[in-house]
């Protein structure tokens, strides 16, 4: 059975049950089965590196109590139902991001975080996830306004338009570290989208992106890269970009996405072997959000 098919299954059986738990999660994705706990080996220059980037890079600001208060995952905030879930949601994640066996893909630090359609919740789901994963002791975490058309990772967490993801494609004097925002969240770095030109596809799908998520991906060990995506049934460039990456999330809006709009997206980031439905706006008990969460 294809992960298409396995993946509109379970979003199927899901739709009919009469009460959903809080959160579900294939076995495949549970805390048991994480494997071997893996000993990174990092690069020599790694720490040198770290510490140009965060001499040269001012710190943003980040109001986390509006964030907070918003129902968003925050660090040091209290343990909230939302963060509970996020909490559980990236443990299969960051698992299969460090993993060094066979079954070990390629750029498995890289996660892309999308949906069918707009207005799923998948930037709501990809801060929270980076939030959440940066309040790890080992791992930082860089987040990636990928969503070049409507960019929303810089404006929802209150940070003024930057140079980014673009600019660096189209600019070869630019170093990665030139574009990144530091935040006041000490783990969590962002690479904003930047202009948006009209061929942003192509540079999506240029050998100079190919290069740069290569050192992204490579540039720390420690290090989960969370790409914020265009919806795939909208652009092309949620399609370009899943070439790439080492995970995939599809976010699919409780009561409202369709299977077939879900079978239609799978199908056109079929290349990724390592696919995952986030569950989005279920609603279990009176006016409660919560997420359930299929690993493949």
């Amino acid at each position: 059975m294809s992960i298409i098919e396995k993946a509109a299954g379970r979003l199927a059986q899901k739709s009919m049950e009469t009460r959903p738990r809080v959160s579900s999660v294939s076995p495949a994705a549970t805390p048991a089965s994480f494997g071997p706990q893996v000993d990174i080996d990092r690069r020599p220059q790694e720490s040198e590196t770290r510490a140009r980037e965060n001499a040269s890079t001012p710190r943003h600001h980040i109001d986390l109590e509006r964030l907070h208060a918003e129902g968003m995952v925050t660090p040091n905030g209290e343990r909230t139902p939302i963060a509970e879930e996020f909490r559980f949601i990236k443990r299969s994640l960051i698992s299969s991001a460090l993993r060094r066996d066979e079954r070990a893909g390629r750029h498995g630090n890289l996660i892309m975080v999308t949906s069918a359609l707009p207005g799923e919740g998948k930037t709501f789901c990809s801060i929270n996830l980076a939030m959440s994963i940066a309040m790890e002791m080992d791992h930082t975490v860089l987040l990636v306004d990928a969503d070049v058309a409507r960019p929303s990772v810089l404006s929802t967490l209150g940070i003024e338009a930057q140079k980014g993801l673009m600019d660096l494609l189209r600019d070869d004097s630019l170093d990665v570290s030139d574009v990144l925002v530091k935040t006041n969240v000490d783990a969590l770095t962002i690479l904003p989208s930047g202009a948006s030109p009209k061929n942003a596809t192509e540079l999506l799908a240029s050998q100079s992106m190919k290069l740069l998520l290569d050192q992204i991906a490579a540039r720390y060990a420690d290090r989960i890269v969370i790409f914020d995506s265009p919806p795939v049934l909208l652009t092309s460039e949620a399609r370009v970009l899943a070439e790439q990456m080492g995970q995939i999330v599809m976010v699919v809006e409780a009561e409202k996405t369709t299977q077939n709009a879900v079978k239609d997206a799978l199908r056109r980031i079929g290349t990724c072997d390592n696919v995952s439905l986030l569950y989005n706006k279920r609603r279990d008990f009176a006016e409660h959000d919560s997420y359930g969460y299929y690993s493949n």
